[in-house]
């Protein structure tokens, strides 16, 4: 005879369908599929990755310097672009226009050197 616990055990569970374990996505901006699949980068993905982080950091800390030093010199209202349009000069050349966009140029060092400073890879 059969043991009555055992028995019943297996008669208790429902039959398992295979629609059941089928999940269908419902949302409109999920992760890619292969995401998924693959969660560790490759290597090149993983050099890509650095070399844009890097880039960017370039990008942003030479844009900064630009910012904070261009208002200041003589080319700044010197130039042949804002020759033909005096009142446009006027404002340009004015100091508190100088000041933000030598501000801009901090806040964009900073977010640059932000980015390289909490860079991290994905383990």
């Amino acid at each position: 005879m059969t043991d009555p616990t055992t028995v019943s055990s297996t008669r208790a569970k429902p039959p398992e369908t295979a629609s059941s374990h089928v999940e269908t996505p419902t949302a409109l901006l999920g992760p890619p599929l292969q995401a998924e699949v693959s969660s560790q980068p490759s290597g090149i993905q993983l050099w890509m990755h650095r070399i844009s982080v890097f880039l960017f950091v370039l990008i942003s800390a030479v844009a900064g310097v630009l910012l904070i030093i261009l208002p200041w010199t003589p080319e700044w209202t010197d130039n042949y672009l804002l020759l033909s349009f005096p009142s446009l000069r006027t404002v340009v050349s004015n100091g508190f226009f100088r000041g933000i966009c030598s501000g801009l140029g901090l806040l964009d060092i900073w977010i640059g050197f932000w980015e390289a400073l909490h860079y991290h890879e994905q383990q």
